[in-house]
């Protein structure tokens, strides 16, 4: 079989789903400044037509300032991509390190952004090496599929 050529374009940039609450301003807003974040992570993508994906980083960041939440946001960032060339793990990990790359500096600035709207300090979210995550990603599944007894075919 012939090497094919590998294609990659991003076709479009959009925030899917978008939520900023700040429960307790008047309370959080009279404290000195000094919060405990939470920042979780998840991932998703989905074929939507022939060699187009939707890609899709989502986070929830959490802001405690004391014993009061000061803010959450959820936010997820999604991307189209035209993706030709590569078919099953070497697609998944594209997906899940290339496009989330792209992907992460557009979600990175509309929480910043939020953060300044809600009247709160700037929260520039550090750098995330998503070829790390995946590589650690794949060997969590290997140890848990190691860990399994084979289960008998019916």
């Amino acid at each position: 079989m012939a090497d094919q050529e590998i294609q990659v374009a991003l076709q479009r940039i959009y925030v899917k789903d978008l939520s900023f609450e700040s429960p307790n301003p008047v309370e959080v807003f009279g404290q000195n400044w000094k919060p405990q974040v939470n920042v979780e992570m998840q991932t998703r993508n989905r074929k939507i037509a022939e060699s187009a994906y939707e890609v899709s980083l989502e986070m929830t960041i959490t802001a405690k300032n004391g014993e009061k939440n000061a803010f959450v946001i959820e936010v997820e960032q999604a991307g189209i991509f035209v993706i030709k060339g590569l078919e099953g793990e070497n697609l998944r990990r594209l997906m899940g390190t290339f496009c989330l790359t792209i992907l992460f500096p557009y979600l990175r600035e509309t929480v910043d952004s939020l953060c300044l709207k809600g009247s709160f300090p700037p929260l520039v979210l550090a750098p995330i090496n998503f070829d790390q995550l995946y590589e650690q990603s794949m060997k969590q599944q290997h140890q848990q599929q190691q860990q399994q007894p084979d289960q008998p075919h019916a």
